[in-house]
């Protein structure tokens, strides 16, 4: 079991959602007023130190509810499809089949590296029809990936909120993937952690993949997981929020972003 001896800390809400911070006994003295980057959103963040094998933490519930992946399933889709052999590396290529899409970056060839990047929906959903339903849900089962339910319809699965899986969750898939302790060929690993890489300097690598959608057509969602090395040490994130407006994977990696710099993680 891990060495997790968690404070729970009672913060005065200063929005309509009551939340709690959680802080690991190591990280105590760490003073974060995480509602202020939560304003007007329900949402939840958790930072693993895997050198100290310690928790940071904002909103336990909200980090224990599940809800679908949205577009941060590309990560797990995209390690399946090297895995399986249905894409060769970060370059291959699936044409365009000219259909006028709303998002222009998604109207041209693509190659994985750059689906991922611009979170091209329809690269994956072939790539999925590609590696086929038992295989897809043979990898869910051997990963433990969230509920492991694919429902398939027109919509694809890891948008349609059949698939689902929750922040704590994700920071576990996160630090396998970054300890490279899952059931894929350490040369996919490898591929993967360096296609969802954002920034990279001498002292930093910051990687993550954003996803946005909707919960029965109702409430907003969005969602930034990743990792990062800072000056020698790791972390694995993730974060998510839910409201009404101005809410995607945008503004859950801004919010990430702030947060990380207030730790003097990230510049």
């Amino acid at each position: 079991m891990k060495k997790v001896i968690l404070i729970v800390l009672m913060l005065i809400s200063i929005f309509s959602y009551g939340c709690e911070a959680t802080y690991n006994l190591e990280l105590k003295d760490i003073n974060i007023n995480f509602a202020k980057y939560f304003e007007g959103y329900k949402g939840c963040f958790i930072l693993y130190d895997l050198d100290n094998d310690t928790y940071l933490k904002y909103n336990q519930a909200q980090a224990d509810q599940r809800i679908a992946p949205m577009s941060t399933f590309k990560v797990f889709h995209s390690l399946v499809a090297l895995q399986t052999g249905v894409l060769e590396d970060q370059n291959t290529i699936i044409k365009w089949d000219g259909y006028k899409y709303p998002i222009k970056s998604w109207n041209r060839d693509q190659t994985l590296a750059s689906a991922v990047s611009h979170s091209v929906v329809w690269y994956f959903w072939q790539v999925y029809q590609r590696i086929g339903y038992e295989r897809m849900d043979n990898y869910l089962q051997k990963v433990n990936y969230g509920n492991k339910i694919i429902v398939e319809n027109d919509v694809p699965f890891w948008l349609n909120n059949s698939l689902k899986i929750s922040a704590n969750e994700q920071v576990d898939f996160m630090t396998k993937l970054y300890k490279e302790q899952l059931p894929f060929d350490k040369r996919v690993m490898e591929i993967v952690k360096k296609v969802i890489i954002l920034e990279e300097s001498n002292d930093v690598i910051f990687a993550g993949k954003t996803g946005s959608g909707m919960i029965n057509n109702q409430t907003k969602v969005g969602w930034f997981i990743g990792y990062l090395q800072h000056k020698g040490k790791a972390y694995t994130f993730a974060l998510n929020i839910e409201g009404q407006k101005e809410v995607g994977g945008w503004k859950a990696k801004e919010i990430t972003e702030s947060i990380l710099m207030e730790l003097n993680l990230l510049k």
